[in-house]
């Protein structure tokens, strides 16, 4: 018999790295899981990073979900960072070094940037695997039932609709593991946590509309095949980015017999099950503070003519802006030539950019 060598690969010594990170989206680690590696037999969920043991249990016994779920961790840092491109919080943190213990503070605290990344994650976790469904990556699950209201006159249920309700049981119980274990943190990050993720599998729900497609002699559409479908992630994190601008702090206090999350300064009402919300206070995010998690603005790219968010005097907090400029090579002139094909040459042209000092 072989002897098993005494050295890890590299791809599986950075994956132990990561199963190091505490928080309850450390899962979100599976983003660094090397592509190379197939989730197909059960000590394949040992080397995954950031799973807590129910986690775990559900790797070894829906082993094809995990593929899924993998997609699923990258996918919520790709869309994170893209709905936050324009704010001096840029999702940069949900992105750590495979040599980190844990995510920076800004996500270990009880934040309102906290409460966005989890209420995406469970968001995204759901909505990959009610679309792995439709596509049929997963053999554990098929479309989604038929309605059952009868459609409008030209108009008749068909295709394969999305599996939200696969996506949602499934989704919600590797996601919301880690907050259900004993040692999960605190009492009131426990419950901020767990309402912010059922926050984002509400909006899932609200996404779910009716998609359809024409058949009918020369276009006509006369008849329109219809079925249940979600919309792209990237517009549920918008519809969250909203939530999270008018997000609610919150303090935990006995209300009855036990304590519950109630608004800080609005006594008089409970939480509303569509609002996210946040126990601490986060910085402006202007300057560098290691400590509350901020990386600060330095360098990132602003827009001058902006009014927004991403205008040189809000990104730069008021410091000021360096210019550069940068050649961009582009197509132009293109012909179409039939049949059936287009030629297009190549113009350059010079635009000017700003960074924040």
């Amino acid at each position: 018999m072989k002897k098993m060598s005494n050295t890890l690969p590299l791809c599986l010594l950075t994956i132990l790295l990561l199963s190091q990170i505490c928080s309850g989206i450390k899962w979100l680690a599976l983003s660094h899981t090397p592509v190379s590696l197939h989730i197909n037999q059960t000590h394949h969920c040992k080397l995954l990073p950031g799973l807590v043991s129910s986690q775990a249990q559900l790797c070894r016994s829906n082993l094809e979900l995990m593929q899924t779920i993998i997609a699923a961790a990258r996918e919520v840092k790709k869309t994170c960072q893209k709905t936050f491109a324009d704010m001096r919080w840029n999702c940069s943190s949900i992105d750590i070094p495979s040599d980190a213990s844990r995510y920076r503070p800004d996500l270990d605290r009880g934040t309102r940037e906290s409460a966005f990344v989890y209420a995406l994650s469970a968001a995204a976790i759901s909505h990959t695997i009610a679309r792995a469904c439709t596509s049929g990556d997963l053999r554990l699950c098929s479309c989604g039932p038929i309605p059952g209201e009868i459609p409008e006159p030209g108009y008749r249920w068909g295709g394969c609709a999305d599996n939200l309700h696969y996506g949602l049981v499934m989704g919600s119980k590797f996601s919301d593991a880690p907050m259900k274990m004993k040692k999960a943190g605190s009492h009131a990050n426990k419950l901020m946590h767990l309402h912010n993720s059922e926050v984002g599998r509400q909006a899932l729900r609200d996404a779910l509309v009716m998609k359809c497609k024409c058949h009918g002699v020369s276009g006509s559409c006369s008849i329109r095949t219809c079925w249940r479908g979600l919309q792209d992630l990237k517009d549920i994190a918008m519809d969250l980015k909203t939530k999270y601008l008018s997000a609610t702090k919150v303090v935990h206090r006995p209300m009855g017999t036990r304590k519950q999350l109630v608004p800080k300064d609005i006594d008089i009402r409970p939480v509303r099950e569509n609002e996210l919300v946040y126990l601490q206070s986060s910085p402006d995010f202007c300057a560098k503070n290691d400590k509350l998690g901020s990386i600060g603005t330095q360098d990132r790219q602003c827009n001058k003519t902006s009014i927004g968010s991403d205008s040189c005097d809000l990104m730069c907090c008021g410091r000021g802006y360096n210019p550069y400029t940068e050649k961009l090579v582009e197509r132009c002139h293109c012909k179409y030539h039939w049949c059936c094909y287009v030629t297009c040459k190549k113009c350059e042209r010079i635009v000017e950019r700003y960074v924040c000092k």
